[in-house]
């Protein structure tokens, strides 16, 4: 049986990070944090929106490169490529990596620190409930290859 096949075929990145935007809304709305004022607040205005233009590149290039490879967008789904050029060069997790500046682009822009907060709490959550689990998958099905790939990319930047 394959590691694929032990999962439990939830998709948990996607619902994750649609859980944590939905608890930063909500928790914003409810129990709104401080928020910094004045002209800081206009660089951190900036700092989000130029975020968030980071993200569309990254998911761009990192979906781009893994159709060129001809491997798996799925996250449940068993790759059919170690995909390790691009912006897999970098991080070994460039889409967990966009959505989680996603949100904290976000929560700069919308003045919403729970984004922020809740962007490392849904990093730490994929982690532990996705990324092990690819890894340890990459690593029986690509062997020295994935092994030698992972000690030359760190997981996240």
């Amino acid at each position: 049986m394959t590691a694929a096949a032990r999962s439990s075929g939830i998709p948990w990145p996607p619902l994750i990070y649609i859980a944590a935007i939905v608890g930063a809304v909500a928790l914003g709305l409810l129990f709104p944090l401080p928020w910094i004022a004045g002209p800081l607040s206009d660089i951190l205005f900036a700092v989000g929106g130029l975020a968030i233009l980071a993200v569309v590149a990254l998911w761009v290039t990192a979906v781009r490169t893994m159709a060129r490879a001809k491997t798996t967008l799925n996250p449940t789904g068993e790759p059919s490529h170690l995909v390790t050029n691009g912006p897999f060069a970098v991080t070994r997790n460039p889409l967990y990596l966009a959505n989680t500046l996603l949100m904290i682009g976000v929560g700069l822009v919308s003045g919403i620190a729970w984004f922020i907060l809740l962007a490392f709490i849904a990093a730490f959550a994929t982690q532990k409930l996705a990324i092990e689990f690819e890894e340890k998958m990459l690593s029986t099905k690509f062997g020295k290859k994935y092994k030698d790939y992972a000690k030359r990319v760190r997981r996240w930047i």
